[in-house]
């Protein structure tokens, strides 16, 4: 026998799984001009509401700033004490208000109107004050809170924030926000991690052990210890271009294989054809290719220049795996 614990819960999460259910008829043109005004906007979109309005409108906020959209909260009662600077004649508003008479939304209310700043009402009351004064507004009506009393709010939040996480959505969606993106403005996050180019972590610039043809064994040795990148020397031709790679294996095997091996030049020791790897190929499958071949670094190239094969930078192993690609 249930316990009325468990049926209260269970009661609360089936009366708002119920009302986003409900949400969904009640999607009509005034979203398809909804969702036209954000992706027209040229500045940012600035989200208000106050008490449990106000927590949705935070997280609206956010989910529109992580996918392309540059967001803020504005909280209605310190924009009267000077934050109502932070708008400007470009941007656009969202105001959420379940009942839309929310006196402390007036001041934002009445500066937008006066500037020409389009408005996006969420509310449950489309003949409101809010609703009347947006330029267009989105209905969010639930036919009862998920509170025993009917007063704590609870469906509308939940429905409000579930029709804020569908705008933010379908903007996205026309906006062409894709994977790439997203782990641009998560770069902390798994997936940001995880589609992270060659280019994020390789290392470049003039300390790279680049040579030529013709450096000597000792110069080889020279570059290989002292700089940025240790273990590997790329080798260049007169045009700059990737023709082999010293490695400490190479020069390993070529003592092994001469009595005077300091006469040397690279072009005595090199590996033709070193494994390469593109700049904006992803870094999970450059470690696969280096652990797949065993080789600790990788020589990167940029494909889609006009030199194709001078080499862009180095990829060290040790960097993959301090990067936690893995």
């Amino acid at each position: 026998m249930k316990s009325k614990v468990i049926e209260r819960a269970q009661a609360v999460l089936k009366i708002e799984a119920e009302s986003i259910l409900n949400l969904i008829p009640q999607i009509d043109y005034q979203f398809e001009s909804a969702v036209d005004l954000i992706l027209n906007c040229k500045g940012k979109v600035v989200v208000t509401g106050i008490g449990k309005s106000g927590q949705i409108a935070r997280k609206i906020a956010s989910t529109f700033s992580s996918t392309g959209t540059p967001a803020l909260y504005l909280h209605p009662a310190e924009s009267s004490h000077g934050d109502l600077g932070v708008m400007t004649e470009s941007d656009l508003v969202i105001a959420l208000s379940y009942g839309g008479e929310t006196a402390e939304l007036n001041t934002i209310i009445n500066f937008i109107s006066r500037r020409g700043i389009k408005l996006i009402a969420l509310t449950g009351k489309k003949e409101s004050s809010l609703g009347l004064a947006a330029t267009v507004c989105i209905r969010v009506t639930v036919e009862k809170e998920a509170c025993p009393l009917n007063l704590a709010p609870t469906s509308s939040s939940t429905a409000t924030l579930a029709m804020g996480d569908a705008l933010a959505m379908a903007v996205l969606e026309m906006r062409g926000f894709g994977k790439e993106n997203f782990a641009e403005f998560h770069p902390a996050g798994s997936l940001g991690v995880k589609l992270l180019k060659v280019k994020d972590v390789m290392q470049s610039g003039d300390a790279l052990p680049f040579i030529n043809s013709t450096t000597t064994m000792k110069d080889i040795l020279t570059k290989m210890t002292h700089q940025s990148v240790r273990g590997a020397a790329g080798v260049l031709d007169l045009d700059s271009n990737l023709i082999g790679i010293v490695t400490d294996g190479d020069i390993r095997r070529f003592l092994e294989k001469n009595q005077n091996p300091f006469s040397a030049i690279a072009q005595d020791v090199m590996s033709i054809n070193p494994k390469t790897v593109d700049a904006s190929e992803l870094a999970e499958k450059a470690l696969f290719l280096m652990e797949q071949f065993r080789i600790q670094v990788l020589i990167v190239l940029d494909k889609n220049s006009t030199q194709p094969l001078k080499p862009v930078g180095m990829l060290i192993y040790q960097d993959l795996l301090a990067a936690k690609i893995r």
